[in-house]
């Protein structure tokens, strides 16, 4: 995806809920409409960080399958 994230999060290795909580740690040094990269391999953070993300106002500009994990792009709200 060509989208020029803030932060780059690496969540690999991390199990469900972390990768919400490590994300919304990370938004919190970021501005209203900044981006935040995060790469999860645990295949239940694939469906809940975008649940929880748009659930806390935050946008979900796309989900990638890369070989062995997975990008997840958010936007943070306002701004």
């Amino acid at each position: 995806m060509d989208v020029n994230e803030d932060i780059l999060l690496d969540a690999r290795g991390l199990q469900c809920p972390m990768p919400s909580v490590k994300t919304a740690l990370a938004l919190e040094q970021l501005d209203g409409g900044q981006i935040v990269k995060v790469l999860v391999d645990d295949p239940t953070s694939k469906k809940d960080l975008p649940q929880w993300a748009r659930g806390n106002g935050h946008q979900i500009l796309g989900i990638e399958d890369i070989e062995g994990h997975v990008e997840i792009y958010v936007r943070k709200s306002g701004g």
